[in-house]
C-alpha cells in the first residue's frame, strides 16, 4: 500500500501523462547537464590538492613595479631559497625548482634504448614538499648527490624493465646541444597524478644545474631569475604575518629592489587563479569554472520554470481536489507539503533518469573536455546529486505549492478558478525569463564561433602553414649546423631554422633601457634563416647571416619595441650593448588574448628546436626523407614532431571547448524551453476548447484559430528577445574583453538569435495550435 502522498502522485501521473513526461524530460536533461558540469568542475578543483602538505604549501611570487604598472612574476632568483631557509624560522621546508616546461625534452639513453622525456631540476627538499611517492629511494636524500637522477616509474620500467632494477644504474642524458652527461638512478617516483599542474618524467638535482650554468659566480639578487621557489610553513605559523615579513626581504638584499615585493600564494591556487593584472589576481581557469557553473544553474532554472508553468497551468483541473481537501479539514500547510513532495519525487525520479543519461554521454563529454571523467559513487558525488535534485524539486515546486494551496474552497467547488493578475503575470514572466536565457545562449554560441573564426583569419605576421617543429637530440643536436644544412638539401624542404623552446608562447621578459627610457622586452633566441623560414617581414635593415661575424652580438627587434622606446632610426642603434641590425614587422608570437609586446630576436646557432618549412602537397614524402636523415644521425632515436598550425590551434583549446559546450547547452536550453512552451500551448488549447468550438461553429477559419492560440505566447517571446539582446551584449562584451584582438559586433548576431528563438517558439506552439484548430467543434461542444 502506497503512502497517501505517493498515491496522489501516482493518480496525478495517470491523469496528466503528457505533463508528467514533459516535466520528466526537462528536469532530467537539466540535472544531467548539471551533473556533467559538476564532474568537470570537481576535476578542475582537485588539481594540486593531493599533496600531504596542502594548506601549508606555498609558492613565492614577485610583484615588480614598472612604467606600465605592477607586473607579477612567478620566477624568483635562486638565491632566495637559501635566504628563506636561514632567515625565516616559520618555514619548515623550502626548495628551488625549474618550471615545467622550461627546457625542450631531454634525450635519455640506457641499455641501447633512446627516449625523449620531460625534465625538472629541483632542490633536495622537493620530494619532502610534494607528495610524489617514491617507490625506490628516500625523499630526504635522493637529490643530495649532484650526479643523481630520479626517474618516474614508467621511465624506469622502459629503461630497466622495473623500478627496482633501476637503482644505481647509469643513465646518459643530453639537454639540447650540450654534451652527454651520466647520472646514477637514486630513486623512482610513482606516476605523477593526472590532476597535477606539472607533468614531468624525471628530476635532476638543482645543484648540478647551478654548476653547469656557473650560477654561483654570476647570479645576483638584482637578477630576475626564472626559477620557482616553493615552501611549507610550520604547523601553527600565521601566513599573514609571514607574508608581511616576506614582503620587504628583497629590499634588505639589494639597493635596486625598491619596486620589488615578494608574496606567497597557496600552491594549489595557482592552477585556477593564475592571472594577475597590476599586481592583483584577476582570474585564470577559474573563469571557465564560474562560466560552466552559471550555465548549469541557468539550465536548471529553465527546467524548473517548465515545472512551475505546467504545474500551475493544470491547476484548473485540480481545483476541486483542493476544495474538497480543504473542506474536509486539510490545512494549507498540509497541501503545501503534498505539492512540494510531488515536485521533490519528480526531481528524484528525474535524477535517476539523469544518471542514466550521464552514463550514456560521459565518454563523449570526456573526449570533448579532454578529461577522463567517470561517475564514482563516492559521498561527495552522491551528496551533490541529491542536493541538486532536492534543490531543484523545492525550487520548482515552491511557487505551484503556494499557488494551489491558496485557493478558497467555496469558490473552487463552484468551479471558479481565481485568476489574479499577479498569477498571470508571474506565469508569463517565467516564460519570458525562460526564453531570455535561451536567446542569451544563442547569442553566446554565435559570438564565440565568430571570435574563433576571426582567430583563424586574423593576419599573424608569419606563415604557419606547412611548418614542422621538433626537438633534436643525440648527434643531430651536437652537430646542429651540419644537421640543418642536410635538412635544407632534402627535396620538399623550402627552408629550415631553429628557435629556443618553439616559435609560439610567452618569452622571458627583462627591462631594457635606451636613452633614459626603460621598457619590458621579451627575448627570442633564434638561428640563421628564422626570418625566411617563418615568412617574417623586414621593415628595415637585414636578417642574421653567417657572413656577418659580428651578428653574434647583434639583434633584430619588432615594431612594438621601436615604438615603445620612441626610436626614429633603430637600425644601427645599441640596446643594452647589442646592435640592432634589422626591424621585423610585428607578429603574433602569443595568442590573440595578448597584445603584441616588445620583442628582440637574438642569434644562437646552438638551439635545438627545429622549424622546417615544407612544400605544400608533398608533406608525407618529405617527412619520410626527414625521418631517414634523423635516423642516420641518431640510430635508435625517434623523430617526435608536430605541425606549427597544431601548436597555434592549441592556444585556443579552452575557447574551442567553450564553443562546443555552448552549442550543446544552448540546444538543450532551447529544447527544454520548447517543451515547456509545447505543454503550455496544450493546456491553453484545452482550457479554451469550448471557445474554439464556438468560434469554428460561427465560421472562424483554422488559420485564425491558430493565430488566436499563438499570438498570446508570441508576444512573450518577443519581450524575452528584447530583454535578452542587451543582456547578451553586456555578457559577451565582457568575454571578448579577454582578447586583445577581437571580432567586431555585427547586427546579424542579434537578428539571428532573435529570429531563431521566434521561429522555434512558433513551430512549437503552431503544432499544438493546428491540432486544436482542426478538432471537430461538435466534439468540443458535446464534451462541455
Amino acid at each position: 500500500m502506497l503512502p497517501y502522498p505517493l498515491l496522489l502522485i501516482y493518480r496525478n501521473f495517470k491523469r496528466f501523462k503528457s505533463t508528467f513526461f514533459i516535466n520528466l524530460i526537462g528536469l532530467s536533461t537539466g540535472l544531467a547537464c548539471a551533473l556533467l558540469i559538476y564532474l568537470w568542475i570537481s576535476d578542475e578543483r582537485s588539481f594540486d590538492r593531493y599533496h600531504t602538505l596542502d594548506g601549508r604549501l606555498y609558492q613565492v611570487l614577485e610583484n615588480r613595479r614598472t612604467a606600465a604598472g605592477i607586473e607579477t612574476q612567478t620566477g624568483t632568483v635562486p638565491l632566495l631559497a637559501e635566504a628563506l631557509r636561514r632567515e625565516m624560522p616559520e618555514i619548515e621546508l623550502v626548495a628551488t625548482t625549474t618550471p615545467v616546461p622550461f627546457f625542450p625534452k631531454f634525450t635519455l639513453a640506457a641499455g641501447g634504448l633512446h627516449l625523449s622525456a620531460v625534465a625538472k631540476y629541483a632542490d633536495p627538499a622537493f620530494f619532502q614538499l610534494f607528495s610524489y611517492p617514491l617507490l625506490v629511494g628516500t625523499p630526504a636524500t635522493v637529490l643530495r648527490d649532484k650526479h643523481a637522477i630520479v626517474l618516474s616509474a614508467a621511465l624506469a620500467t622502459k629503461l630497466f624493465n622495473s623500478p627496482q632494477n633501476s637503482l644505481g644504474k647509469a643513465v646518459q642524458w643530453q639537454m639540447g646541444t650540450d654534451s652527454t652527461q651520466t647520472s646514477l638512478v637514486a630513486g623512482v617516483f610513482a606516476r605523477v597524478p593526472r590532476n597535477s599542474s606539472e607533468q614531468f618524467d624525471f628530476v635532476l638535482p638543482f645543484a648540478s644545474f647551478k654548476d653547469r650554468m656557473q650560477m654561483s659566480e654570476t647570479i645576483k639578487w638584482d637578477d630576475d631569475g626564472p626559477f620557482t621557489t616553493y615552501l611549507a610553513l610550520k604547523e601553527g605559523a600565521d601566513p599573514a604575518q609571514f607574508q608581511a615579513k616576506l614582503a620587504g626581504l628583497l629590499k634588505t638584499k639589494s639597493t635596486q629592489a625598491q619596486g620589488r615585493t615578494l608574496f606567497v600564494r597557496p600552491f594549489a591556487a595557482g592552477y585556477l587563479h593564475g592571472t594577475y593584472e597590476n599586481g592583483v589576481v584577476t582570474g585564470g581557469r577559474i573563469a571557465y569554472v564560474r562560466l560552466l557553473t552559471l550555465i548549469a544553474g541557468l539550465i536548471l532554472v529553465i527546467a524548473s520554470i517548465n515545472f512551475m508553468n505546467l504545474f500551475t497551468a493544470k491547476a484548473s483541473r485540480r481545483v476541486k481536489e483542493v476544495g474538497i481537501r480543504k473542506a474536509l479539514g486539510a490545512s494549507r500547510a498540509a497541501l503545501i507539503v503534498q505539492y512540494l513532495t510531488e515536485s521533490v519525487v519528480m526531481a528524484l525520479l528525474a535524477l535517476v533518469v539523469a544518471v542514466g543519461l550521464v552514463q550514456l554521454v560521459l565518454p563523449q563529454f570526456s573526449a570533448l573536455t579532454g578529461k577522463p571523467l567517470a561517475l564514482r559513487w563516492e559521498w561527495p558525488l552522491v551528496a551533490a546529486g541529491l542536493a541538486l535534485a532536492l534543490g531543484t524539486g523545492l525550487l520548482a515546486g515552491s511557487y505551484p505549492a503556494f499557488y494551489l494551496s491558496g485557493f478558497q474552497p467555496a469558490a473552487v467547488l463552484k468551479g471558479k478558478l481565481p485568476t489574479r493578475a499577479a498569477d498571470v503575470w508571474t506565469r508569463q514572466g517565467l516564460v519570458v525569463l525562460q526564453f531570455t536565457l535561451s536567446v542569451l545562449f544563442i547569442v553566446a554560441v554565435v559570438v564565440v564561433n565568430a571570435q574563433l573564426a576571426f582567430v583563424q583569419r586574423q593576419p599573424l605576421g608569419y606563415d604557419k602553414a606547412h611548418v614542422l617543429r621538433f626537438d633534436t637530440g643525440g648527434k643531430a643536436a651536437r652537430q646542429q649546423a651540419a644537421f640543418l644544412s642536410e635538412v635544407k638539401k632534402l627535396p620538399g624542404v623550402v627552408q629550415a631554422s631553429s628557435v629556443l623552446g618553439g616559435f609560439l608562447g610567452g618569452r622571458y621578459v627583462a627591462e631594457m633601457s635606451w636613452r633614459g627610457k626603460r621598457l619590458a622586452v621579451g627575448t627570442m633566441l633564434v638561428n640563421y634563416d628564422l626570418v625566411e623560414t617563418m615568412g617574417l617581414h623586414l621593415v628595415a635593415g637585414r636578417s642574421f647571416a653567417p657572413q656577418y661575424r659580428a651578428d653574434s652580438a647583434a639583434i633584430l627587434v619588432n615594431q612594438a619595441l621601436v615604438a615603445g622606446l620612441g626610436m626614429l632610426d633603430p637600425v644601427g642603434q645599441r640596446l643594452d650593448g647589442a646592435r640592432i641590425v634589422g626591424v621585423v614587422r610585428d607578429f603574433h608570437y602569443e595568442s590573440l588574448h595578448e597584445k603584441i609586446k616588445p620583442l628582440l630576436l637574438q642569434l644562437d646557432p646552438q638551439i635545438n628546436t627545429v622549424l622546417v618549412k615544407l612544400q605544400p602537397h608533398a608533406e608525407q614524402a618529405t617527412l619520410a626523407r626527414l625521418q631517414q636523415l634523423y635516423a642516420a644521425y641518431n640510430p635508435g632515436f625517434t623523430l617526435d614532431y608536430t605541425f606549427l598550425d597544431a601548436d597555434y590551434q592549441a592556444q585556443y583549446v579552452a575557447e574551442r571547448r567553450v564553443a562546443v559546450l555552448a552549442r550543446y547547452f544552448a540546444g538543450l536550453a532551447i529544447l527544454i524551453s520548447a517543451l515547456g512552451l509545447l505543454g503550455l500551448a496544450a493546456f491553453t488549447a484545452e482550457r479554451r476548447r469550448k471557445e474554439i468550438g464556438i468560434r469554428k461553429a460561427l465560421g472562424a477559419s483554422e488559420l485564425s484559430i491558430v493565430w488566436l492560440l499563438t499570438s498570446s505566447l508570441t508576444w512573450l517571446v518577443v519581450v524575452a528577445i528584447g530583454l535578452a539582446l542587451p543582456l547578451s551584449y553586456l555578457l559577451m562584451e565582457r568575454w571578448l574583453a579577454g582578447f586583445a584582438y577581437r571580432v567586431e559586433w555585427q547586427w546579424w548576431y542579434f537578428a539571428a538569435a532573435g529570429l531563431g528563438a521566434l521561429l522555434i517558439a512558433w513551430l512549437t506552439v503552431s503544432v499544438q495550435a493546428w491540432r486544436a484548430a482542426r478538432r471537430n467543434p461538435v466534439l468540443s461542444l458535446r464534451a462541455e
